[in-house]
């Protein structure tokens, strides 16, 4: 178990990283770090499929196609959201939003399946709806007027990357819930090519004049973080995240996603320089206790 919560552990880590990148390779803008950090996912996703252990094999034609989909939608399309978010409400924002997505899927399940009494989530639901309300309040009543319009647009985008998560969240558990679900690695293979083919149709949005007034410092950490995203956030993440689902129960495993908040919260910080705000802490902590209380209550057995 312990190799399990180590790995989750670093999974989020990485994960957390999306929340700061964006903002550490300006000039350079999202759309740029989107082509870099996926097309160096997908290609050392080819790379290794010269070892057969690695290739989708025997994986149906309709099933090859989710994998894709899963990973041009659901990577491509939640990084943007979610590096547009950060670049547009800063640091606070769009990871407490996000960091949501487990108490969802948990409400979406039980819709499904009944796995908990609905007055058990009662408690859990108001801690998270009252600290994303201090948090994204705090941060619009100390904005200027000018910035209003840019923060609403940021919790526009965190909704919009809290969206497509939950689906791929679905989607994706569907198909590792099936009989014949693939190999996690096969499958994370799979979702990196995916996730490479819809990065480049963001080429037509990509500062190729920055090659020319870009500084060479600059181009660096360019490069540097869409290597450390593809490599380390993308690449190795998706694998730590399949030991940690191995070796841990579900219900422990689903609270550990939560630290991704933690981190993300915490780099931007450090990012920006500063502690945070009262509401900020405030907020975020009523936010980490409402999910972690809903994610008890699912794991809590029912009565017969």
């Amino acid at each position: 178990m312990l190799l399990g919560i180590i790995a989750g552990l670093t999974t989020c880590a990485l994960w957390g990283l999306t929340f700061v990148a964006p903002r550490a390779v300006m000039p350079f803008t999202a759309w740029d770090l989107t082509i870099g950090r996926y097309g160096i996912f997908g290609l050392a996703c080819l790379l290794l499929m010269l070892d057969r252990r690695f290739r989708p094999a025997g994986i149906a034609p309709s099933r090859l196609l989710t994998g894709l989909l899963l990973g041009g939608a659901g990577y491509v399309g939640y990084f943007v959201s979610a590096a547009i978010a950060v670049q547009l409400a800063g640091a606070a924002i769009p990871p407490v939003i996000i960091g949501t997505m487990p108490v969802f899927l948990a409400i979406i399940a039980n819709v499904r399946d009944h796995s908990a009494p609905w007055q058990a989530l009662a408690l859990p639901l108001v801690l998270i709806v009252i600290g994303v309300a201090i948090v994204n309040v705090a941060t619009i009543s100390a904005a200027d007027v000018s910035d209003m319009a840019s923060i609403m647009l940021g919790i526009l985008a965190s909704s919009a990357a809290l969206a497509i998560w939950i689906a791929y969240g679905l989607v994706n558990a569907a198909v590792m819930r099936s009989g014949d679900a693939p190999d996690g690695l096969q499958w994370t293979g799979l979702q990196g090519i995916g996730a490479a083919i819809g990065s480049l149709l963001l080429l037509p949005l990509a500062s190729f004049e920055l090659t020319d007034t870009a500084s060479a410092s600059e181009t660096f950490y360019f490069i540097g973080w869409a290597l450390v995203m593809g490599l380390a956030g993308s690449w190795f993440a998706t694998w730590c995240w399949v030991v940690a689902s191995r070796h841990l129960p579900l219900a422990l495993s689903a609270q550990l996603i939560v630290a991704e908040t933690v981190f993300g919260l915490a780099y931007g910080f450090m990012f920006e320089g500063r502690l945070p705000y009262l509401a900020e802490a405030g907020g975020a902590a009523l936010q980490f206790a409402g999910v972690c209380l809903a994610i008890a209550a699912f794991g809590k057995p029912r009565a017969l």
